[in-house]
């Protein structure tokens, strides 16, 4: 009986070679798979702000039909002294981008357009490349 105690004592418990081999290969997924993942998260982003600008654009669009011109600032969505105005034209305050920056928006706008709407990209600065790039909301 006590033989057959210990026999069932013995394989409780992984080794430590085990838990190395189990150590090393997790380790060698996550390089594998972590820059893929990361390289997604930045392209997201992207997506984010440019989902949002249509959000504003649509807004912005709506505001027009009632006031007869586009606002001065984006803050004019959510409120204004103008007695034509039928908002709110967004559901919540003015987000930041992606990186926690203020979107920015002009009107009017540049090259004739009624208005301008973009943002810095990662770097919050005009310019970039790859993620640093500007987005802006044509």
């Amino acid at each position: 009986m006590k033989n057959n105690m210990k026999a069932k004592n013995k394989h409780n418990g992984f080794t430590m070679m085990e838990l190395l081999i189990v150590i090393v290969i997790l380790g060698l997924l996550a390089s594998l798979v972590a820059p893929k993942f990361f390289n997604k998260l930045g392209s997201a982003s992207r997506d984010i702000a440019a989902a949002q600008m249509n959000a504003f654009e649509t807004a912005l669009d709506t505001y027009r039909l009632d006031i007869g011109t586009y606002p001065q600032s984006l803050n004019e969505l959510r409120e204004s002294d103008n007695p034509r105005w039928d908002g709110p034209y967004l559901p919540k305050n003015i987000p930041l981008d992606p990186w926690g920056n203020s979107y920015n928006y002009s009107q009017p706008g540049n090259n004739g357009e009624p208005y301008s709407l973009f943002s810095f990209g990662a770097d919050g600065k005009e310019g970039g490349e790859g993620d640093n790039r500007d987005i802006i909301h044509k």
